[in-house]
């Protein structure tokens, strides 16, 4: 086996003990020396297949990311009008709800993981979340087809903030903690009020 070959192999089991690590104890229960033990090499060789501990986790993350793209199901075909967009903007958010309930450790640490001071997340990183985000843009571009393409992207992130931000508060037990059933219904709400008020006559 050559040394890049070696690296690689090192990459992947580092990755896989981190991904269980911290869907079993969350980011916070990532730690170097542990990792390197269940991955059965020294803290040293961490940095030789990685720049540093954030590079395991965004590769953790990529995982993730990756894991909810493929429960989303595969990318809606032509939506034929405003009501099947917004029909397909409420199985999207109600699909992230179910998400975040099916893997909450590993949802919690897309968004607990920051990076160091002064550096900005790798470009494939941005890229893979610019793509999960494309599936919102279809049907809004449907809800709205004049608008250009940098506002349907800002309209995007500012739907999904707000779905986001009833998971976040219904699934957290020291904020709200609701049913899974009324946070489904919130989200209906919610996506279907956007949709009707983006709707032009």
């Amino acid at each position: 086996m050559s040394a890049d070959e070696r690296r690689r192999a090192l990459r992947d089991t580092l990755v896989a003990e981190a991904e269980r690590m911290i869907a079993a104890g969350g980011l916070p229960g990532l730690r170097a020396r542990e990792l390197a033990q269940a991955a059965g090499c020294a803290v040293g060789a961490i940095y030789t297949a990685f720049p540093d501990l954030d590079g395991v986790v965004l590769a953790v993350n990529l995982r993730t990311l990756n894991l909810f793209e493929a429960a989303l199901g595969p990318p809606a075909g032509r939506i034929a009008d405003a009501g099947a967009a917004a029909d397909e903007l409420v199985r999207l958010g109600q699909a992230y709800l179910d998400f975040a309930r099916a893997h909450p450790l590993r949802w919690d640490a897309l968004f607990r993981h920051r990076a160091p001071s002064g550096q900005r997340a790798p470009d494939w990183y941005v890229a893979e979340q610019a793509r999960l985000f494309a599936r919102i843009e279809q049907p809004l571009a449907v809800l709205r087809p004049e608008l250009a393409e940098t506002e349907c992207r800002l309209l995007a992130r500012s739907l999904f903030s707000a779905t986001h931000g009833i998971v976040a508060l219904g699934l957290d037990p020291q904020r709200l903690a609701l049913p899974a059933a009324v946070i489904r219904d919130q989200i209906e709400i919610l996506v279907r009020a956007m949709a009707a008020g983006l709707r032009r006559p």
